[in-house]
């Protein structure tokens, strides 16, 4: 398995947390070893505890750990040439050393290979960087360089957007794993009527769209309590952010936790009465899950898997054109009383429990290395 940033790594967000998730549920029954950075996201320094360029053993899994001066053709062609294994499973479609490098080192080779697009070809996604992508998609068809991988979408919606791509792929759909042995728990916590304390955790990226929260905010009646976590990953964005966050009138108070560890995801979540997240396209959202597994519901955008949540009383997903909606929706909770959030929490956390109790989301992953 090949991916930039993996445990005890966390800054990079969902890409680990499914491929951690995915080898816990099917440990048992396949042998995986994983190829990344010895570095986090965002970050020069290595982790402690941890040899690179060499195999670690982390949570009984293999690692290596390359570091950045390591981090080449030659050393990667060594692995791939030495190593016994019959699939070779690369996270993303534009990382150049964890999924263009190792798949056109195996060309001509009768290794299986699985490209999870882990939501890079979502229409959102596509328009950062447009152009770029653009010319490298256009240069991959031509090259042939996808013709014989087998993609992984983690849902239908995601099925299209790889087939609008690559027109005669193969496509197996498997929904992304659930974190295992989570203890699922509803904390206590009061909600006063005229108040509400929200929290985001993301990294701070145009794509996770948290400007829009936060213009959302702008407008706003009642007293709201805003919590951000997560990296800084583009400085740029987060200064515009933050000259929002200056220009917020009294009743909102907005503070930056940076980022926090993902063994710690839960019990923040836990503090708080709803997510919010509007966010221009996520092809899971295991924060969103996490969310909903401490009885904490969510206001998100409709770019996830997650919908119709209103209806299942576990929270809203609204469409980013309708800004009235959010701010109609926020001042709904802010004036929520306990007994109405008791109900919406209870839900949230059945809703979470039905989820992760689908054994079919296993056999999914399953066929995908048969």
């Amino acid at each position: 398995m090949f991916i930039d940033w993996y445990l005890p790594g966390y800054k990079a967000g969902g890409p680990i947390q499914s491929c951690s998730n995915l080898i816990a549920h099917l440990g048992a029954e396949y042998d995986f070893s994983v190829v990344t950075r010895d570095t986090d996201y965002c970050e020069i320094v290595p982790y402690p505890n941890i040899k690179s360029n060499e195999w670690n053993i982390v949570d009984g899994t293999r690692v290596y750990y390359f570091s950045a001066d390591a981090l080449n053709k030659t050393n990667i062609q060594h692995l791939l040439n030495t190593e016994n294994y019959d699939t070779v499973y690369m996270n993303g479609i534009f990382s150049f050393y964890f999924s263009l490098l190792p798949l056109y080192l195996l060309i001509g080779t009768s290794k299986k290979c699985i490209v999870a697009a882990r939501g890079m070809l979502a229409v959102n996604a596509l328009h950062i960087k447009g152009i770029k992508k653009q010319l490298f998609l256009l240069v991959s068809k031509f090259t042939g360089l996808f013709s014989k991988v087998m993609f992984h979408a983690t849902n239908e919606s995601e099925k299209l957007d790889i087939l609008k791509n690559f027109k005669n792929a193969t496509v197996i759909v498997a929904a992304n794993l659930p974190q295992k042995n989570v203890l699922e728990s509803k904390p206590i916590k009061e909600k006063l009527v005229g108040s509400v304390k929200l929290v985001n955790i993301a990294r701070v990226a145009p794509e996770k769209n948290l400007k829009y929260a936060l213009e959302v905010l702008t407008q706003v009646r009642g007293k709201v309590e805003f919590d951000i976590y997560g990296p800084v990953y583009n400085p740029d964005y987060w200064d515009e952010c933050k000259a929002i966050i200056e220009s917020l009138p009294k009743n909102i108070i907005v503070n930056y936790k940076g980022s926090v560890e993902s063994t710690a995801v839960i019990s923040t979540l836990s503090k708080y009465h709803f997510m919010i997240m509007s966010t221009l396209g996520e092809n899971f959202g295991h924060i969103i899950l996490q969310a909903l597994s401490t009885g904490c519901p969510i206001i998100i955008s409709d770019n996830t898997m997650w919908r119709n949540l209103y209806e299942q009383n576990c929270g809203w997903d609204i469409s980013l054109k309708n800004r009235e909606m959010y701010v109609e929706v926020i001042e709904k909770v802010v004036a929520m009383s306990d007994l109405e959030y008791e109900k919406m929490s209870d839900a949230a956390l059945d809703y979470a429990k039905k989820f992760r109790s689908n054994d079919n989301l296993v056999v999914q992953n399953r066929i995908l290395f048969k």
